[in-house]
């Protein structure tokens, strides 16, 4: 006997995991990258503010150094005992002392009370004092801050030959203090722009105004330095450093910043991410690299492997819904030969034993039913004829005869050509059930359906007087004939108004007919009461057979399933709207004659025959809608 190979399910799910495994080592990898990138983070982010703080204590010396410089002069200047050429010969000795002061502003009380120039640097650079007074004008000094105490910083440059701050502090002297405002060039300033290659220095004010930079032309421009809202901190905390990642002119950077704790005036080393990660992007992308190679052949081999295995329990489960549904002619190709293979073909043997014994309980149900329906019907006709009819033709014989001899116009002509009426109507339902029991179809023949209303309510009106409920009948004029059976559409309607009674179990009300002409090819019939309504859950079942929801022994629940077939054979509609508390509607559209389908005319085909087909198979009902 030639054995296969049989390979374990546990086998190829152990094969899968291997491959997880990969997956996972790929991850460890990533991982490693990942975390030496953060180191090279942390080193950068140590050296930007290492670089920053260095830079504001540079800066810091410089500026302190000019304010004391300006504080001790300023001083020797408010000497009441020295005379103007003293005065004088101390000024030129102040321009000589700070070799980068251009000039200086006295205020008292907001005023100024005097300037000097080293006019000799202003012709130098092509700025004329007018320039100077006009720039101050237009951005005066901020003397409310001056006056507690701070010191004030900008950028002042109004060429590019000369650039220069703006220095100003409150002078105590005595009781009339002075504001001092000095200019000073930013040459010194600048050099701290160009002493690291790595990082960038700047030196920004309090406006946010470059003082330092290393392209000389955004210092001419007083360019703004674009900063993360966070930098504030670093002007708050007084010799503070601190380092941020955010984007400068679109591009990610990393930045050290540190406070010169004068004039509100930051220090910043700022280097773009690509240059300060360089060398960590290029581990990072070979470990990317090999981890996506090792990526991409684990997906490859467990995807294949996934689909051998998946492949044959997706064909498995698309069969069993196909059983599900009725269909035992369905085959599952697997060619494994593992536990599934097993499974596969234990599967298709049980649906080839259902697909014969499905066949087999399908005739054998057919051939009981039609058994058992002929002999109760049978027997029904049987009774029928003889309990029933013999008596009936005696009572339409006797009916006939008092029509005659009763007075035309009289209350009693009129009841007795009623009983005649609803005399041969009951022999009408006689002959209709024993040609249902002969598998006969009833006569269709042109109906005129204000008729068929009329007679339904002369019957029934008596019976809903004396329950409280007013019937209400509204017909039109121009309505056509249809084609059908009056006595079948009769008995929809009475079905229809019995129900409505029924419903308000005992409670006065109103119920509606009326007839209209929906357009050229359709008429309807409107059954509406005041009753309590449907329920949503009711309205889905409404039409099923033996649905109902009276007592017990008070309703089968075929009435509205017979009645739905009827219009049906009609070549018709009916449907229901209902608002449960307030109003029930049932609409009945039937076409016009000479406007309805071809019916079927085969054995069993009949309203009543299919409500009973229903009764055992409600999908006949589902697929009739």
């Amino acid at each position: 006997m030639n054995r296969r190979l049989r390979i374990p399910i546990r086998v190829k799910i152990l094969v899968t995991l291997l491959f997880v495994v990969t997956a996972v080592v790929s991850v460890i990898t990533f991982t490693m990258a990942t975390m030496f990138h953060q180191d090279k983070k942390a080193y950068i982010n140590d050296l930007a503010s290492i670089a920053a703080l260095s830079a504001a204590e540079e800066a810091r010396t410089l500026l302190g150094g000019y304010t004391e410089g300006l504080r001790v002069h300023a001083r020797i200047m408010q000497r009441p005992d020295l005379s103007p050429e003293d005065k004088t010969e101390l000024l030129r000795g102040f321009f000589q002392d700070l070799r980068d002061l251009i000039g200086v502003r006295f205020y008292r009380d907001g005023e100024l009370v005097a300037s000097v120039y080293d006019d000799a640097v202003l012709v130098e650079a092509g700025v004329s004092r007018e320039e100077v007074d006009a720039y101050r004008a237009a951005n005066p000094l901020p003397m409310k801050r001056l006056e507690k105490g701070e010191i004030f910083v900008e950028n002042s440059t109004l060429s590019r030959e000369l650039p220069m701050l703006s220095l100003s502090f409150l002078q105590d002297v005595g009781e009339r203090p002075v504001v001092v405002s000095a200019l000073v060039r930013l040459d010194g300033l600048a050099r701290l722009a160009a002493r690291t290659a790595l990082f960038r220095i700047s030196l920004i004010d309090s406006k946010g105004s470059l003082l330092a930079h290393p392209d000389p032309e955004a210092i001419a421009r007083r360019e703004q330095m674009s900063l993360p809202p966070r930098l504030k901190i670093a002007a708050i905390q007084q010799n503070a450093g601190m380092t941020l990642e955010f984007e400068q002119d679109g591009v990610p950077s990393v930045g050290g910043f540190a406070s010169v704790d004068i004039g509100g005036v930051v220090a910043a080393a700022t280097v773009p991410a690509s240059s300060a990660y360089l060398a960590s992007h290029e581990l990072l992308s070979d470990l990317m690299l090999v981890a996506f190679v090792l990526l991409l052949i684990a997906v490859l081999i467990g995807q294949f492997g996934s689909y051998r295995i998946t492949r044959p329990v997706e064909k498995l489960s698309a069969a069993t819904r196909e059983i599900a549904k009725g269909q035992f002619a369905v085959q599952v190709d697997v060619a494994s030969h593992d536990e599934i293979g097993t499974l596969a073909s234990s599967f298709n043997q049980m649906a080839s034993e259902l697909e014969v014994r499905d066949e087999a309980l399908e005739e054998a149900q057919a051939q009981l039913l039609q058994s058992e329906k002929m002999a109760a019907f049978g027997q029904l006709g049987a009774g029928i004829a003889h309990e029933v009819k013999n008596p009936l033709a005696g009572i339409l014989g006797c009916a006939q005869l008092s029509v005659r001899k009763s007075e035309e116009g009289s209350a009693l002509h009129t009841n007795l050509v009623l009983i005649e009426k609803e005399t041969k109507r009951c022999q009408e339902i006689i002959e209709n059930l024993l040609r249902f029991a002969r598998q006969e179809k009833a006569v269709f023949e042109s109906v005129q359906l204000n008729g068929v209303v009329d007679d339904a309510a002369a019957i029934i009106r008596h019976q809903l007087g004396v329950e409280g409920v007013e019937l209400i009948i509204e017909t039109a004029d121009d309505l056509p004939m249809i084609k059908g059976n009056a006595n079948q559409m009769q008995q929809v309607l009475m079905n229809l108004m019995m129900n409505a009674q029924q419903a308000m179990t005992g409670d006065p009300g109103t119920i509606m007919v009326s007839t209209r002409r929906c357009d050229d090819d359709h008429v309807e019939i409107a059954v509406s009461d005041t009753g309590p309504g449907i329920s949503e859950e009711s309205q889905r079942k409404i039409f099923e057979p033996f649905f109902t929801t009276k007592p017990g022994g008070r309703g089968t629940g075929l009435g509205l399933s017979v009645s739905f077939g009827i219009v049906k054979d009609h070549g018709g509609e009916i449907s229901l709207q209902s608002t449960p508390g307030k109003r029930t509607t049932f609409t009945i559209r039937l076409p016009v004659e000479g406007k309805a389908p071809v019916l079927d005319s085969r054995p069993g085909s009949t309203a009543s025959q299919r409500a009973l087909r229903a009764a055992y198979d409600p999908s006949l009902l589902q697929r009739s809608r």
